[in-house]
């Protein structure tokens, strides 16, 4: 019988540097508004099925199944559905990640049609590694990502370095996500303390050191974001996105709005009709 023997190179790469902080899978399904937001490390993010848009600062590029998007540290950005065809993806928040893109840009997409059977295969296993949380499972994950940047590197003419991103500590990580996927809820600082099992004084002190605002002043950023979202999109009452903002009441809210925006809600919308109207008559 015949024999082959392969001999490794056992040298480490570059990849063994990243960090994988989380996985996400979400499907869109305008049950919230989608909104801009950066993060202090790089994200990956695999489209499983649907069509919508990735915005980055003000442009929009189309997406769709089997798209991979990457986008750098610090980068304004989300995602949006569109028709009939909610996205289906799979996001992965890796630190001390740095991509060097054509022509200084700090995100990339492109296709994987032909790869869709592998990065779905790495995409389940990560994902169900994470909910079952066997022995081991966050080596088991961060080899994944290890292979995974390897791949995707073999497939693309760009490069990456590991470079260490500002020096966020996972708390505040993981509790700015769950601020931005519970924002609608009556979140609490002794919540947001629980969660963390930090006293809520350094936890202040902690957050606002390292995201420049207290936990509750980030909420407040995120509701009125979604607040001008709603705003700008919708025919809801002002009280009603008072309360899909995750508002207590339409009063606070009125506050709030105009402590950040330096006009009243009413104002905000009329000046966004304002400006659809303009750009129809064009």
């Amino acid at each position: 019988m015949g024999i082959s023997r392969y001999e490794i190179n056992t040298t480490s790469t570059k990849a063994q540097g990243s960090r994988l902080l989380y996985v996400t899978y979400s499907k869109f399904e305008n049950d919230w508004p989608s909104l801009l937001h950066a993060h202090q490390f790089a994200e990956l993010t695999y489209i499983i099925s649907g069509r919508g848009f990735f915005q980055v600062e003000d442009c929009e590029y189309p997406i769709h199944k089997d798209d991979f998007i990457i986008v750098n540290p610090n980068t304004i950005h989300t995602e949006k559905s569109t028709g009939d065809e909610p996205l289906e993806y799979v996001i992965l928040g890796v630190e001390n990640l740095n991509f060097t893109f054509e022509e200084g840009n700090e995100h990339i997409i492109f296709s994987c049609a032909n790869d869709s059977q592998d990065l779905m295969f790495y995409m389940n296993t990560l994902l169900t590694e994470q909910r079952e949380r066997g022995a081991d499972y966050s080596l088991v994950c961060q080899n994944i990502l290890e292979v995974l940047l390897i791949k995707l590197i073999r497939r693309t003419n760009f490069a990456f370095d590991v470079t260490p991103s500002a020096k966020i500590s996972q708390e505040c990580v993981k509790l700015k996500r769950f601020i931005e996927m519970n924002y609608t809820q009556d979140i609490t600082l002794d919540q947001i303390a629980e969660i963390s099992h930090l006293n809520k004084y350094y936890l202040v002190h902690m957050f606002n050191k390292y995201c420049g605002c207290s936990p509750i002043n980030y909420l407040c950023q995120i509701r009125i974001q979604a607040s001008k979202e709603l705003l700008a999109s919708t025919d809801y009452s002002i009280t009603e996105i008072a309360q899909l903002s995750g508002f207590s009441s339409q009063s606070y809210f009125a506050q709030c709005f105009q402590k950040s925006c330096h006009m009243t809600a009413s104002a905000y919308r009329k000046g966004c009709q304002k400006k659809l109207t303009h750009i129809s008559g064009q």
